[in-house]
């Protein structure tokens, strides 16, 4: 692969994360930058979007569980 064709494909993939996070962020997620770009490399990879998201969902509820236990919030 050419240095121009690199720079081509990394100008499209930061285009599309910019894109997946101004979504985002109209949906509300809560999610950063960097913990959507693993999400996408993730469904790239072949792991199910549906399932990837009902984690996030049980991490978020365990994470906020925990919190409420202790009080105070989860490292």
């Amino acid at each position: 692969m050419s240095g121009k064709a690199k720079m081509d494909k990394i100008a499209q993939a930061t285009a599309a994360l910019d894109a997946v996070c101004d979504i985002s962020g109209i949906l509300n997620t809560g999610l950063d930058r960097e913990t959507l770009s693993i999400c996408v490399s993730l469904c790239e990879s072949g792991v199910n979007p549906e399932a990837l998201a009902a984690v996030i969902k049980e991490l978020r509820r365990e994470g906020q569980a925990l919190q409420d236990n202790t009080g105070q919030r989860p490292q």
